[in-house]
């Protein structure tokens, strides 16, 4: 059960990592090139619709040929024609403009190609229309005053980057999702440094019950080496003699090889003294006994 709960944890914690650097790089990227004539993203250009001129009618309208439509809170994506090849868009295909319609002059429009179209002053451009109504801008889009052509649309994006641009979006979408990624790196921050702290403590614990035993060996050591001198005191003091400390254990026997026997020598008679050589020795005279 508790690995099941550190893998939910673990999803939960990288699922508000990534919402919250999306939530960034989209805010950067958003704020630097949405809505903006001027600056691009590899190229294409990114406005939010502000209304449904564009959406698709329920009512059949003959003057609506585009098979193009998109709703308020989208996000269209252009790109950019260059100048020479801006005669060349055909009625029908989508096109942003800068308009010089009296109600939404100088603004951003998106909106259908009806066909094209020369002024007085022999300017060409083309008559634009939007499509819910089918109804006719009325100026002229001058070829200088297009910002690029259509190439796809993002549905309701543009309400998100309306709402992040808010108070309220801000601090839904960045303050909370940092808030609680700086509260979750905290908490274990504690709670390791409280475990690193169980884990000295534990040590400092075993390494005093190591030094408290070997002390007590010590004192026990220095017991009877006191114990031993009071013995070979008092036997002094009683004139025995102090026993003889332990033998060495005895030198392991050694096994000796019998000598070979000496050669025997076989020895002859003795020699016989010659009778003229042995001396007689003199016979002590007798006495008389004198009756």
């Amino acid at each position: 059960m508790k690995k099941v709960l550190n893998i939910i944890r673990i999803i939960l914690v990288w699922t508000l990592v990534a919402v919250a650097v999306s939530m960034m790089i989209f805010t950067i990227v958003s704020v630097a090139t949405f809505n903006s004539t001027e600056r691009n993203l590899f190229g294409f250009k990114f406005f939010v619709v502000q209304t449904d001129s564009m959406s698709k009618s329920e009512e059949p309208n003959d003057k609506v040929t585009t098979s193009i439509f998109f709703n308020a809170g989208d996000i269209v994506v252009v790109r950019d024609v260059e100048m020479s090849k801006r005669a060349e868009l055909q009625p029908d295909e989508v096109i942003t403009f800068i308009s010089r319609n009296n109600a939404s002059f100088g603004e951003t429009v998106t909106h259908a190609i009806r066909r094209k179209a020369v002024e007085s002053d022999g300017t060409r451009g083309f008559i634009t229309y939007g499509a819910n109504t089918g109804a006719d801008d009325e100026s002229v889009v001058e070829y200088g005053d297009i910002v690029g052509k259509y190439v796809g649309h993002i549905p309701m994006l543009g309400r998100f980057f309306l709402f992040l641009k808010t108070t309220p979006g801000y601090i839904v979408c960045i303050f909370v999702p940092i808030v609680l990624l700086i509260l979750y790196n905290g908490t274990n921050v504690i709670r390791l440094f409280r475990k690193y702290k169980k884990e000295q403590t534990a040590e400092m614990e075993a390494e005093r019950k190591k030094i408290e035993e070997e002390r007590q060996h010590s004192m026990e050591m220095l017991a009877q080496l006191q114990a031993l001198q009071a013995q070979l005191a008092n036997q002094q003091n009683n004139g025995q003699a102090p026993q003889a400390p332990p033998q060495a254990p005895p030198a392991p026997e050694v096994k000796v090889e019998p000598e070979a026997p000496a050669p025997e020598v076989k020895a002859g008679p003795a020699p016989e003294t010659p009778a003229s050589e042995v001396k007689a020795e003199p016979e002590a005279p007798a006495e008389d006994k004198a009756e």
